[in-house]
């Protein structure tokens, strides 16, 4: 007779022995996967592994997750990983990604989760379009929002994903710019997004209405504090009669305002513009009204999301401190200083009630991005050929504000080793400090008639003198060895000592003045950005150099994306020794003052071919700049017409060198040419066609060259 309980027992057993081989491990088992996962709820995680991944590495997965080793198993934490997963592929553009688990149950019990991803073909953006833009243009709207069509350079740059925060942030961008070239009332009524799966991309449609465009009439300036100097607020005020609206202005203008309130003593002044519309003129009347406001203090300043930035980075950028009077346009300028740090994603502040009447509380909340830099680059350049450079970069060292960058570079002519630190406040003060040491090694060439070896670095301190204008002082020296495989280094460069080994020790005390109004250092449409050095060297030398440049930018064709830009530049050398300039002294004009020139390629020359450089020179250079239309603004290519000239004169040191007559029979250097700038990942780059129409009978041109594009 069959004994029932026996018989339930004999069955337990044999289910258990089929269970052995998922228990050793075997993929596959001889019960179904959903039987293993079933059988995994409450087991200890023994490790997490993930495959079919490619866009994401195993450690970003691991963050986006919370079943770790040594946690249990648990199916609901298990899907609420599998959707965080999907989201973060969804937002990267991977919109048909599958994300699947897979349990094996070890030896000792345990449980190793397997994540499963599918990843599939990317998504991209196959248009974007507008409708109601009449006073811009569609490639001038798609150039400021932050959804990019997918081009050529999309599995690099990854700026054509589709995200709605993406498309949200894309309005406000949007409004913002009309906001602020006089269209106060322009609004993004809708901004759609239709996927095509045949193509795999999206295709988004925003849809504008513009409304009428005003201008500043009439700007005034009241107040109701007695003692207040409204002729010294004038100067705060950027809101001009006649300029197009701009909500940007009236903002700045008001915290200015409020600054420069406080400044005279009256910490609780209160900026508010009162706007009159005109509407049949279309003008706003604008008076700002400065009063005296509640007596508000801060109680509490509390800042959130630094995990690397110290809190004293972020609290030293606001004009005040706890217990001090509250300001909101100071808070607001506050803000503004700490964004610009370039630390920080985003920067959110919120003021909220103390615990007094009288006391306010300020959030600061701020999301930290990458701020290091390691990599290699390799590039090239017309002038020095093949170049390449292994660095570090770190613009917060430590979470401590500070710039760090070691580098080792080597061209075609030579290497370099280059050390830099920066202190942004030394010693807490509004004062920068900083140390510069390098070691350059240079080899003898065809531009090059000597080699070189030298060690050298700076001490430099940089105060801010108002908000436009820095100024920098430095001190330094350099011990430099010369090498010459021609004629006698005396006979050409002016210093005693034969050519090979010959040393030279310098030392300089100078400083520079830097003015800048720019609406953008990256890419400006208008202001001034100007600077002017001096220093003087002496030790084995005995010199006074002053340098000065300039670049004034305008928007050509307003709202056109064209901006057209004047530079000039000159520079000066005092020999205060008998005798003329060691030729290794002197500025060495080429390609960076006209165009179509080689490196060294223009000014005095010797018989022999040597380039001596010169004592000075004086430049002028117009250009217009302007974006292609047969291009998306996201491939961040944009052309440019140039003219340059220069004067070039001054013959240094010629030894017992023969002066080439053929070199100064012309003083006065001019071109005209083209050029293709490109707003590329490693820097922006610029290639110049250049045709020279005056120059020097042993000048040496050069019909293109490739460099990289700076503001002067």
């Amino acid at each position: 007779m069959i004994n029932p309980t026996r018989l339930m027992r004999s069955v337990l057993l044999a289910l258990a022995i089929v269970s052995a081989a998922p228990l050793a491990g075997v993929p596959g088992g001889l019960i179904g996967a959903a039987a293993v996962q079933a059988q995994s709820v409450g087991r200890t995680v023994a490790s997490v592994v993930f495959e079919g991944n490619q866009r994401f590495t195993d450690d970003q997965l691991v963050a986006m997750i919370n079943v770790g080793a040594r946690g249990t198993y648990n199916e609901g934490i298990v899907e609420q990983d599998i959707e965080s997963i999907r989201v973060a592929y969804d937002r990267t553009g991977y919109q048909n990604v599958k994300v699947s688990v897979r349990t094996e149950i070890l030896e000792d019990q345990r449980v190793r989760v397997v994540f499963v991803i599918d990843e599939g073909q990317r998504s991209g953006i196959a248009a974007i379009n507008f409708t109601g833009n009449n006073a811009f243009s569609s490639g001038t709207l798609e150039g400021i929002i932050s959804t990019k069509e997918t081009g050529f350079l999309s599995w690099l740059l990854r700026d054509d994903t589709y995200d709605e925060q993406k498309l949200a942030l894309d309005k406000e961008l949007i409004r913002n710019f009309y906001a602020n070239r006089g269209y106060p009332d322009a609004v993004v009524t809708s901004a759609v997004a239709e996927f095509d799966e045949a193509r795999n991309a999206y295709f988004i449609n925003y849809t504008i209405v513009e409304g009428e465009r005003y201008q500043f009439g009439n700007v005034g300036i009241e107040t109701s504090i007695p003692e207040l100097n409204t002729d010294a607020l004038k100067w705060s005020v950027r809101t001009r009669e006649g300029s197009n609206y701009s909500l940007a202005d009236l903002q700045r203008s008001t915290e200015e305002l409020a600054y420069e309130a406080t400044s005279q003593g009256y910490s609780f002044a209160d900026v508010r513009p009162r706007l009159d519309r005109d509407v049949t003129n279309r003008r706003f009347n604008v008076t700002y009204l400065v009063d005296e406001g509640a007596r508000i203090y801060v109680e509490r300043v509390n800042i959130s999301g630094n995990l690397k930035t110290r809190d004293y980075v972020i609290r030293r950028e606001l004009d005040f401190a706890e217990g001090d009077p509250f300001n909101r346009s100071m808070v607001t300028r506050g803000r503004s200083n700490i964004e610009k740090l370039g630390f920080f994603k985003s920067v959110a502040v919120s003021v909220e009630p103390g615990s007094a009447p009288d006391k306010v509380v300020i959030n600061i909340a701020v999301v930290e991005q990458s701020t290091g830099d390691y990599g290699i680059t390799v590039g090239y350049s017309t002038s020095d050929g093949v170049l390449g450079e292994v660095s570090l970069t770190e613009r917060n060292f430590l979470g401590r504000g500070q710039y760090l960058r070691i580098a080792v570079g080597a061209t075609a002519s030579g290497k370099t080793f280059d050390f830099s630190f920066t202190e942004p406040r030394f010693m807490g003060l509004k004062v920068s400090s900083g140390i510069d040491v390098y070691h350059r090694i240079t080899d003898e060439g065809s531009t090059t008639y000597y080699g070189s070896t030298s060690t050298g670095g700076q001490l430099r301190f940089g105060l801010p003198v108002t908000d436009e204008l820095t100024a920098t002082a430095f001190v330094g020296g350099e011990h430099r060895v010369f090498s010459d495989a021609g004629a006698p280094f005396s006979e050409v460069f002016g210093a005693p000592g034969s050519g090979n080994g010959q040393e030279v020790n310098k030392a300089w005390v100078g400083y520079t003045l830097t003015y800048d109004t720019l609406d953008s250092r990256d890419k400006p449409t208008e202001g001034l950005y100007a600077t002017f050095t001096q220093q003087y060297v002496g030790w084995d030398r005995n010199y006074l150099k002053s340098e000065a440049r300039a670049r004034y930018f305008m928007p050509l064709l307003e709202d056109s994306g064209v901006v057209a830009s004047v530079r000039g530049q000159a520079g000066v050398i005092h020999n205060f020794d008998d005798g003329a300039l060691s030729a290794t002294d002197a500025f060495v004009p080429g390609s960076s003052l006209v165009r179509g020139f080689q490196s060294r390629g223009l000014g005095p020359r010797l018989s022999t071919g040597e380039a001596l450089g010169a004592t000075m020179y004086a430049g002028l250079s117009a250009e217009i700049e302007f974006p292609i239309p047969v291009l998306p603004e996201s491939y961040g290519l944009r052309g440019a017409v140039w003219a340059d000239a220069a004067y070039v004169d001054g013959v240094p040191w010629t030894g017992s060198g023969t002066l080439d007559p053929g070199s100064m029979d012309q003083l006065v250097r001019s071109s005209i040419g083209a050029s293709l700038i490109w707003d590329s990942p490693f820097g922006p780059l610029r290639g110049d066609v250049g045709y020279v129409l005056n120059k020097a009978s042993t000048d040496r041109t050069q019909v293109f060259q490739l460099t990289l594009s700076t503001l002067l």
